[in-house]
């Protein structure tokens, strides 16, 4: 049965069907041979079309897996770890300034610990006010040192790795606010210097 022009070419041989179809095939005008079949070239991606939403040049595409669309992530934040150091109201300071001694010893770097009082301002913290709160607010900013605050103003106070809260005064309910709001500032690790009867009685 004679080819015509609208039948699809088939590029798989078949043994035997080739030499039977020549024997019945009536003898036509003669054209062009017709290319022979061979491998194909690989296909060329085609240009992003203008509607498309696919990825740009110069401009990251999303990454699809398995059907889902594959975003990034923000990093989930991991909660401080909670020590708990006993101290009298009298001597929190005291054993706070040891506390940061041993965490520079351990190689804690300075700008990475902030010191929180419930009661009295930290004697460093008094000293530095003393010159103004420019210069005091000044030593946050630069973070290169230690920083002691005063737990009413936490909020203008940003995170660092470790807080070392020293429970040496206040009420009962500044005491029991002053925990959670220093936690929040913690990064690492929340380390509390008071008395454990009391803080358990407020926890």
């Amino acid at each position: 049965m004679p080819l015509t022009p609208e039948e699809p070419q088939i590029h798989e041989s078949v043994p035997g069907s080739r030499s039977s179809a020549a024997a019945t095939r009536t003898p036509q005008a003669s054209r062009p041979a017709a290319p022979i079949p061979g491998p194909r070239a690989p296909s060329r991606p085609k240009p992003p079309r203008a509607d498309s939403k696919g990825p740009t040049p110069g401009r990251p595409g999303t990454v699809r897996t398995a059907g889902a669309q594959r975003t990034a992530a923000a990093p989930a934040r991991t909660a401080a770890q909670i020590e708990l150091v006993t101290a009298a109201d009298a001597t929190a300071v005291d054993v706070a300034d040891e506390t940061v001694d041993k965490l520079l010893d351990e190689g804690t770097r300075p700008g990475d610990v902030l010191v929180v009082t419930t009661g009295e301002q930290h004697p460093w913290a008094q000293h530095e006010l003393s010159f103004g709160e420019d210069a005091y607010w000044r030593q946050l900013a630069e973070g290169e040192d230690v920083f002691c605050v005063h737990t009413t103003a936490l909020p203008s106070v940003g995170r660092r790795a470790v807080v070392v809260l020293a429970v040496n005064g206040g009420t009962d309910s500044e005491a029991a606010e002053a925990l959670p709001a220093a936690l929040t500032k913690a990064g690492r690790s929340l380390i509390v210097c008071g008395d454990p009867q009391r803080l358990r009685q407020l926890l």
